[in-house]
């Protein structure tokens, strides 16, 4: 399918390979900076992750359900002469998310910390508050402090983090250098529950609490800063992004796959696609796992770009699954987490490439907090936690038990009518498909470790003309970050296209800055 006709060949213009946020978002900012831009997707459907699947209710999220920083997005379609809120609906959500235990305790936070705090002593008593309290203020400095450094930086570096942190000294403190989430939360409340549920952020990256550094613990700032829903599902905010990118003059290409980077002499040529056809360009930027460059999957040349992504720890994956039904039990919020009562053996079970009997579940309810009643049947996404298929494993054999999942839920008084089938799953090996050589990691590189946010890949690479966007690339996983990732690629080809200009005297100092 092509959203708009193919542009004769020509060199000089930049193809994107992928139609992820991070493809879609770079489409958009070069297209307005005014370059030729066409992106090829393999698949039918646009948006990458942020995918959805047919319903009797329409059609339901299969990917990303949290919508955060949104000022990234509001700076994007500024960037392109326009406004966000005049291409979609955004319902803020006050209450973030509704939080179940076996023992029958419930908890709400909010993006209002007070009323978080409030919450919490009901649910926990003053000093658990107090502590929440504290765990918040600790959190909104670090990530005031690291946005900066770390996450708007195109290149983070440790030299450049340590002159930061010694120019705010109250940094170290809040870090907690050389301590896991998991350690740090274990200091921070006493209440193991507390500690479970901020824990469980590290999954929200693809790790573990106690895999994951204990700056990680920003992660909850994010949220608490503010979540939306999107009016229709998620998969309409990247309807938007294809849209925007278009209005710029980018052309879109769909169910079309690129079989090939062409490199000469160490710099892009063009890229060859399945169905013979080649495109000259001076640019690429891929927009998917970057281990499926380092394995050769794009073809021999590319093998040199991100080599570590071949041998590194791979990030979670995931069962989820998307369907329509009518639900009784509980009463539900948009954003719901099921806890099982001890974390441990979930974990534990991670960490050794299998799968929990009884794990903690999301769930999300589309059609709730929208403002207006929720149909029957509604659209419901539940998330298990998964480990990535190993290295040597050929992505056919399912996961054992999948309808293990509801036995868990109805242990909570949650049943859905009808019961889901498979076809509403997709398990790590259906990730793996669809995501090629990414192992079925949906976040591309482990979290893990102190130093884990430096070793990703940016978005210059070693090969001329060639640069990385989306969740697997700096500054990492999730909806926003995708989009940061896309600023980093599309502002190192402009200026990049600026420095190898004949014309480059005449050019103002700096390159061109796309916000």
């Amino acid at each position: 399918m092509t959203f708009a006709a193919s542009p004769p060949p020509r060199a000089d213009h930049t193809v994107i390979v992928g139609a992820g946020v991070g493809g879609l978002a770079t489409a958009a900012r070069l297209a307005h900076a005014g370059l030729a831009v066409t992106v090829i997707e393999r698949h039918a459907h646009l948006g990458g992750k942020m995918r959805a699947l047919p319903s009797d209710a329409g059609p339901v999220a299969a990917g990303p359900t949290v919508l955060t920083m949104r000022h990234v997005f509001d700076a994007l379609f500024e960037i392109c002469g326009e406004r966000l809120d005049d291409h979609l609906t955004l319902i803020r959500q006050p209450l973030l998310a509704r939080h179940f235990w076996p023992d029958g305790s419930r908890l709400d936070l909010y993006d209002d910390a007070d009323r978080s705090a409030e919450a919490i002593a009901d649910f926990a008593g003053p000093r658990a508050a107090a502590q929440f309290r504290a765990f918040d203020a600790r959190t909104r400095a670090l990530f005031d402090g690291f946005d900066a450094p770390m996450m708007q930086a195109a290149v983070p570096r440790p030299l450049d983090l340590a002159r930061h942190v010694m120019a705010h000294p109250g940094l170290l403190r809040h870090m907690a250098p050389h301590q896991s989430l998991a350690a740090l939360l274990r200091h921070s409340f006493d209440d193991p529950r507390l500690a479970q549920l901020f824990g469980r952020y590290a999954t929200y990256v693809g790790g573990m609490p106690a895999g994951v550094p204990a700056l990680l613990s920003l992660i909850w700032r994010a949220e608490s800063a503010g979540v939306w829903a999107v009016a229709g599902g998620m998969h309409m905010f990247a309807a938007a992004l294809a849209d925007l990118a278009r209005r710029q003059g980018a052309v879109i290409e769909t169910g079309t796959h690129v079989a090939r980077i062409d490199i000469s002499d160490g710099a892009v040529t063009g890229v060859t696609l399945e169905d013979g056809r080649h495109l000259p360009c001076t640019n690429v930027v891929f927009n998917g796992d970057p281990r499926a460059l380092a394995t050769g999957a794009l073809g021999p040349d590319c093998a040199q770009v991100a080599p570590a992504t071949r041998t590194a720890p791979r990030s979670l994956s995931a069962e989820v699954w998307a369907f329509a039904a009518r639900a009784n039990g509980p009463d539900l919020a948009h954003h719901n987490v099921f806890f099982r009562a001890d974390p441990a053996p979930e974990f534990a079970a991670l960490a050794r490439g299998e799968t929990a009997p009884d794990p903690t579940l999301y769930v999300c309810a589309m059609d709730r907090g929208m403002g207006t009643a929720p149909p029957a049947p509604e659209r419901f996404e539940i998330i298990a936690n998964a480990p990535p298929l190993p290295a040597d494993t050929a992505p056919t054999k399912e996961s054992p038990c999948p309808t293990r999942i509801f036995a868990t839920l109805a242990r909570f008084g949650l049943r859905f009518t009808p019961a889901p089938t498979t076809q509403s799953l997709t398990t790590p090996q259906g990730f793996a498909r669809l995501f090629p050589a990414s192992l079925g990691a949906l976040y591309g590189q482990s979290p893990h470790g102190t130093m884990a946010a430096f070793q990703r890949p940016t978005a210059r690479t070693g090969v001329t003309g060639l640069y990385l966007a989306g969740g697997g690339a700096h500054p990492g996983a999730g909806v926003p970050m995708a989009a940061l990732s896309a600023r980093h690629a599309a502002e190192a080809i402009l200026s990049d296209r600026i420095s190898t200009s004949p014309c480059r005297p005449t050019a103002m100092p700096g390159g061109i800055s796309t916000g």
